[in-house]
């Protein structure tokens, strides 16, 4: 996702899964009861020892990985193809984009004894309201009919026609200018923790510097003559 947000020719990044899964999480079956977020774990980083050595190497190792996805400049969808369970779930909160079919479930990792982690109890309570980012907390599991009505999807379409709608809004998205879409992300990110003046100020920064580009000049030549435009984020 680094490689695409630094590749010119990439307009839109989309994360999906191979196979059943959008993303299966840790595998259970594996597990002894012991810590699975010491040295063997995948993300681990380092080798010191000690009570803080669990969270080191996860929080380095791991959640580093999930809040770089938040931090993607470009437009991200999660094309999410099956169950999203554990940190698959939360990969696919940080994109700003979800669309799900009737295969879509949402399972936290409390069958593994942990609560929701790397951005999930970030996110819910935004998305969906307290009450249930609560519930989920605390039952762990979330199908694609009531994932959608909370919102925490975008879209809920049929499964053979997930690819199908993802294309067509990645369409819709590349049909306008890239900075306006670059900024106003991170302007609407950064505004979940921020206040209304705070924001104005930041879109009437903002506002100039995009008026004043060549994307903008050529939306509105395009618009004019009634065409595509040929943007080039610049």
């Amino acid at each position: 996702m680094r490689a695409g947000d630094d590749d010119p020719n990439v307009r839109v990044i989309v994360l999906t899964g191979i196979g059943r899964a959008f993303c299966a999480g840790f595998n259970l079956r594996n597990a002894d009861g012991s810590d699975v977020t010491g040295p063997d774990f995948p993300g681990a980083r380092g080798t010191h020892d000690g009570p803080d050595a669990s969270r080191q190497h996860f929080f380095h190792g791991f959640t580093d990985l999930h809040r770089d996805i938040s931090l993607i400049r470009k437009p991200t969808i999660a094309m999410v193809n099956g169950p999203a369970v554990g940190s698959g779930m939360d990969m696919a909160l940080h994109c700003d984009i979800r669309i799900g079919c009737e295969k879509t479930r949402f399972v936290g990792y409390h069958h593994a004894g942990q609560i929701i982690e790397n951005g999930g109890c970030y996110y819910l309570p935004k998305m969906v309201g307290l009450g249930r980012a609560l519930e989920f907390a605390y039952t762990g599991d979330l199908n694609a009919e009531r994932a959608y009505e909370w919102g925490m999807l975008n879209h809920l379409v049929p499964s053979e026609k997930l690819e199908e709608t993802t294309r067509a809004l990645c369409e819709r998205i590349i049909a306008v200018p890239p900075m306006v879409q670059w900024i106003g992300k991170r302007i609407m990110r950064a505004a979940l923790d921020s206040s209304l003046e705070t924001t104005m100020v930041m879109t009437s920064n903002a506002g100039g510097l995009l008026n004043s580009s060549a994307d903008a000049k050529e939306a509105r030549r395009a618009f004019v003559e009634k065409r595509k435009g040929n943007f080039k984020g610049m």
